[in-house]
């Protein structure tokens, strides 16, 4: 396993109001669902990173404005597809 080391003041910490635990969760979530949300890792490879659940990963995308499911037009048009037959 490859480790990534970044480096932080004090400084931060006390601007921000974390403790160095808090920020370095946060940093992790925040990397994970950059990556996530530009579609280089799936929800289950983001959340191993983010060191959390993948259930927890994807309940937490509303608050880092990430969208949890990015559908194409195509399955979007699928999906009310079918949608509008269960209606009609």
């Amino acid at each position: 396993m490859k480790t990534l080391q970044i480096d932080y003041s004090e400084a931060m910490l006390s601007a921000l109001n974390l403790s160095p635990e808090s920020f370095e969760k946060e940093a992790r979530i925040s990397l994970a669902m950059k990556l996530y949300e530009r579609g280089r890792l799936t929800s289950g490879q983001a959340a191993a990173l983010a060191k959390i659940s993948r259930v927890q990963f994807l309940l937490s995308c509303q608050q880092y404005g990430t969208a949890s499911v990015a559908w194409d037009e195509d399955e979007l048009n699928a999906e009310f597809e079918g949608a509008k037959e269960t209606k009609g």
